[in-house]
């Protein structure tokens, strides 16, 4: 039988989760509100909540300055393209592990989640010769295969997750049907998942979206993708503040409101066969 909750624990619960969701949420909002400033309002020792002197003069320097829709499709084409590639790969090697374990499985699979444990810069100068040398450098599709490995093994660690938890009796009656392989995983294996693989389709787009160090430092400028518009806000005369708020809200923006219309899928996709 569930336990009933008190109404003085409930309400401490209340207010500890608003607590942290305003604490967590702060930043954004400061950045939003500083955003509409004057570059003098936003530098100002004594510091104003709301902008005394609204304006929308920010945005279209930050336009003028750096073609904001150039970067943000490159944004698209790289985070969305990666999390599709990801998947492409990531959707057979998590049957391999669910379904068809070795002995080595558990091994490969602490292995794949160490390489997320290795700080970025390690193999920085490597996978920069790389791409130098296969003409990689300031592309599209060389930050799309950047990203795709760097996300693989979240990737495949959620999917295999989701996949433990279908039964395997399930796939076991498809193949007594005559179902081959592809077809076991493309119809049978694939819509049962498909809460886990939409929550992990928005998380690796998430990831993708936000990534900061491989693509300020494989690009320059014809692939840069927003966090790279956000960073040439950054000079040597100093910071901008109103300009960079500016630019850091435009840049935030699309994820944001993906985020706010997905929540449900992902919530629903992350606790994905956490009750039974």
């Amino acid at each position: 039988m569930a336990r009933t909750a008190s109404v003085p624990t409930k309400i401490g619960f209340t207010i500890a989760a608003w607590t942290v969701a305003l604490l967590l949420f702060a930043p954004i909002l400061w950045t939003i509100l500083t955003a509409f400033k004057t570059e003098a309002e936003a530098i100002a020792s004594t510091p104003t909540f709301f902008p005394q002197n609204f304006t929308l003069e920010n945005f279209v320097d930050v336009q003028d300055r750096s073609d904001y829709f150039k970067h943000a499709i490159n944004s698209i084409l790289v985070s969305v393209g990666s999390t599709l590639l990801g998947l492409v790969i990531g959707v057979p090697a998590a049957w391999a592990m669910a379904f068809a374990p070795t002995k080595r499985t558990k091994d490969v699979l602490m292995w794949m989640l160490s390489t997320k444990m290795m700080p970025a810069v390690g193999v920085l100068i490597p996978i920069y010769l790389i791409f130098r040398d296969l003409r990689l450098l300031d592309t599209v599709h060389g930050l799309t295969i950047i990203m795709t490995l760097i996300n693989l093994p979240i990737i495949i660690w959620m999917l295999y997750t989701y996949f433990k938890e279908i039964p395997v009796d399930i796939l076991e009656a498809a193949r007594m049907d005559g179902a081959e392989l592809w077809n076991e995983i493309v119809h049978v294996l694939v819509p049962m998942a498909v809460p886990g693989i939409a929550s992990t389709l928005l998380l690796n787009v998430i990831l993708a979206w936000n990534e900061a160090f491989w693509t300020i430092t494989l690009t320059s400028g014809r692939a840069g993708t927003l966090t790279a518009f956000i960073s040439s806000f950054s000079s040597p005369q100093g910071l901008f503040l109103a300009k960079l708020s500016a630019a850091s809200l435009l840049a935030i923006a699309p994820i944001l409101l993906m985020g706010w219309f997905s929540q449900k899928q992902l919530v629903r996709g992350l606790t994905f066969g956490a009750v039974k």
